[in-house]
């Protein structure tokens, strides 16, 4: 011991005092678990999209995915933890000079009632701050310029995804004390990043050689490597355990374990009875299962039990996945109909799929909420639900407007048409994704 004294003095007596907050160990081990869960996300994201692209566009669309992790991971070090988390200033924005840079955040101080280190606390919430702005990067791939998407993700996250995320997670933001549910993300993550898209592709335009097909069927433009998408589905369904019912130690519950519990149990029945119900219509409709349907359908069902996942019950979640497969089928079959350009279906899935979850939320609750939801004879946590939900929708749409409609100005949005013809990982990173002389 002597010797160990001798060697690491500094950090041996820098160990916290007995006066300290004691540490919840099972919690504290399952957040940083759960962190890891999330951020294994985004590469899970990088391959489903980056399947449903053409081989000339491969490695940028995963480019959009991994750089978020890079330029979200400081940008949430740096002020984004301080605008979400910090002391509320009216109900609708956070700020603690502490907290800028984390330079006043004591490594050993824990989050209060929680037993968790703060640092865990901004870690995890940190990686679903990575991954909302990289879903929609769906909706504008094979076409949107690198340097302006790079400035579009930090200025929407500080300006939309931060005061979201106050509004609606932080005890003193205005949503949360007037009693919204969202467990963990439906409207925080998936409306504000759905319909954000959506914004997003009209602004930009659909890709030059996209035509919707005749009669409502199929596209011009088809995935060249679904096995990709498959292997990203199943990477996210294994990270959105993480996602859900990390958010149980994450937020202010009492019985932090048992939410846990019951967030990783509807977790798994959703997505089941979505990618499940998705292959039975598709087949039904188009004659043949497929298995992009069934990667879509399994999305769309996490996407749905994402705000209520720690509120609903097993058997509700079976009714959530199939409606969400439903719903989100038929929402994505619309971009074909009204002839916009949602490349990748994250509106389609992620602000349809979010949007229904959050309203469902008020249907099914019956855990960890004051409000009976309408199976139960009670309609204010519905009326709630629609509230945060519009909020969400309108607030998100607004200002990714003002926010890209600035960019195009100032830098442009869109790459060059000859850059689009030939494909942006050569045009634009001066790389191939694959070795052939014929990229498509």
């Amino acid at each position: 011991m002597k010797e160990l004294v001798q060697l690491f003095p500094a950090v041996l007596a820098s160990d916290p005092p007995p006066s300290m907050p004691s540490i919840d160990s099972g919690g504290t081990a399952w957040m940083l678990m759960s962190s890891a869960l999330v951020l294994i996300m985004v590469p899970g994201l990088a391959l489903f999209y980056a399947g449903m692209v053409r081989k000339k566009n491969v490695l940028t669309t995963m480019m959009q995915s991994f750089v978020a992790m890079c330029v979200i991971g400081l940008q949430w070090v740096l002020i984004g933890y301080c605008l979400s988390f910090g002391k509320s200033v009216g109900g609708f924005i956070g700020f603690e000079w502490r907290l800028v840079g984390l330079h006043g955040v004591d490594w050993r101080a824990m989050v209060e009632g929680k037993g968790v280190p703060e640092l865990v606390f901004v870690m995890f919430q940190g990686k679903f701050a990575i991954i909302t702005p990289a879903l929609i990067a769906g909706a504008v791939a094979e076409r949107m310029k690198f340097s302006s998407y790079i400035v579009f993700i930090v200025l929407w996250t500080t300006l939309v995804y931060c005061p979201l995320a106050h509004w609606v997670w932080n005890p003193d933001g205005w949503l949360f004390k007037l009693g919204v549910l969202d467990f963990a993300g439906g409207t925080v993550v998936h409306i504000s990043a759905g319909f954000s898209a959506l914004v997003l592709a009209l602004l930009i335009g659909r890709r030059r050689d996209y035509l919707p097909g005749v009669g409502g069927e199929g596209f011009a433009i088809l995935p060249h490597n679904l096995t990709m998408t498959l292997l990203g589905a199943g990477l996210l369904w294994f990270g959105w355990f993480g996602f859900n019912a990390g958010s149980a130690v994450a937020v202010e519950f009492p019985v932090a374990g048992l939410s846990a519990g019951l967030a990783f149990a509807t977790t798994q029945t959703a997505a089941a009875a979505a990618g499940l119900t998705w292959l039975v219509i598709e087949w039904r409709h188009q004659g043949k299962p497929t298995t992009l349907g069934l990667a879509s359908g399994i999305v769309a069902g996490l996407v749905a039990i994402t705000p209520g996942a720690g509120h609903v019950l097993p058997w509700s979640a079976v009714i959530i996945g199939v409606l969400a497969s439903v719903v989100c089928y038929l929402g994505v079959r619309l971009k074909v109909r009204a002839g916009y350009d949602d490349s990748l279906d994250a509106f389609g899935v992620h602000g349809i799929g979010g949007l229904l979850g959050a309203l469902l939320t008020g249907v099914f609750c019956v855990a960890n909420t004051s409000n009976p939801g309408l199976v139960d004879g009670g309609w204010k946590q519905l009326a709630l639900q629609c509230v945060g939900a519009g909020v969400g929708v309108l607030f998100s749409m607004l200002a990714t407007l003002i926010i890209a409609a600035a960019i195009k100005a100032v830098m442009g949005l869109r790459v060059t048409d000859e850059q689009e013809r030939v494909g942006l990982d050569t045009a634009v990173h001066g790389e191939h994704g694959y070795h052939m002389d014929v990229v498509s």
